[in-house]
């Protein structure tokens, strides 16, 4: 069943998901995966190929790779497959832009119709696309790829992640829980999503704010098919930071709270402070004083970092510089 999202819909543009067949297209973003790329391109034909007999897509669909400005063999495999299959297409970025941008620059390169993003490490189940393609033809706009469990992931990458979920609910962010970018977008959708313009971008907090109709499949996520993770404890820390400095100004308010906090213990602390001497007089030790100053000192660093951060953010959006720029197209 498909839960229903508030949003503003262009009924011309969702009718396209009746019974006329439209042309679907599969959004790759790559960066260094020429171990992978042949066998994840050989997985999605296959499924395009089984979709298209099955009457749920056009002929006419598409796999679209996004070269992110990988230092491997990546754009050359694109260039081969593109070269062997009439299916293929291929974007090369300048440079690398970083996930999320180079999967904006695949959803702005689709000409129409749905789209179905999904990394080119094959955890993903590319056999669940028969089932967003059905939601999406009995109107559903977002159709959300969702992680049933996660015993491929390692114990520390399911705990960050079960702990990143909890910390985004508490401040306030929307975010769809074990779901990472494996999604289908129509074409209101889509240019829904295209139309936000911020550089600290963050898709997976952006996409439930479009509304529309949305449903949700579950899948088993499966080891990588090859090849290293692009996700690493540094990277997935500040794809953390960019979702909650994009979506949530909590943290700012937490160093308030916490500023009276500690102002309201350093009153009680000097009033005991006077009682102690009054009536016990013990002797002044230099370590309590010492203690009091570190800790002090350690939460204004925390809160002058925190409030750097935003300053950092607002930085990027004032320049409002390109995201990407493309090289070179298939």
């Amino acid at each position: 069943m498909c839960d229903m999202l508030e949003g503003i819909i262009d009924q011309a543009e969702i009718h396209e998901a009746g019974h006329i067949l439209q042309a679907l297209t599969i959004v790759v973003p790559c960066y260094n995966e020429q171990d992978v790329l042949q066998q994840a391109a050989a997985a999605l034909e296959k499924q395009l190929d089984a979709m298209i007999e099955a009457g749920l897509v056009a002929a006419e669909s598409c796999i679209l790779f996004v070269d992110d400005g990988s230092r491997d063999d990546t754009w050359r495999l694109i260039t081969e497959l593109a070269a062997s299959s009439p299916m293929v297409q291929g974007l090369k970025l300048s440079r690398n832009v970083g996930h999320q941008n180079a999967l904006l620059a695949g959803l702005a390169h689709v000409k129409d119709g749905p789209c179905i993003s999904i990394d080119a490490d094959l955890q993903d189940d590319v056999l669940t696309m028969s089932c967003m393609v059905e939601h999406y033809r009995q109107g559903c706009q977002v159709v959300y790829g969702i992680r049933q469990d996660r015993t491929t992931d390692t114990l520390f990458k399911r705990n960050s992640a079960y702990l990143f979920y909890k910390v985004m609910a508490l401040l306030g962010v929307e975010t769809i829980e074990n779901h990472a970018d494996f999604r289908l977008l129509g074409s209101a959708a889509r240019k829904a999503v295209l139309s936000f313009t911020e550089e600290n971008l963050y898709l997976r907090g952006i996409v439930p704010l479009v509304g529309f109709k949305t449903a949700s499949v579950y899948y088993a996520r499966k080891p990588r098919a090859a090849g290293e993770s692009k996700y690493p404890l540094l990277k997935m820390l500040a794809l953390a930071a960019r979702g909650i400095t994009s979506f949530s100004v909590v943290p700012l308010r937490m160093i308030a709270v916490l500023g009276v906090a500690v102002f309201l213990f350093g009153i009680l602390h000097s009033i005991w402070s006077v009682i102690d001497k009054l009536f016990f007089q013990p002797a002044v030790g230099w370590a309590s004083l010492s203690s009091l100053i570190c800790i002090i000192g350690g939460l204004q660093m925390l809160a002058l970092g925190v409030v750097g951060e935003y300053i950092g953010c607002i930085y990027t959006e004032v320049k409002r510089r390109p995201r990407y720029f493309v090289e070179q197209t298939l």
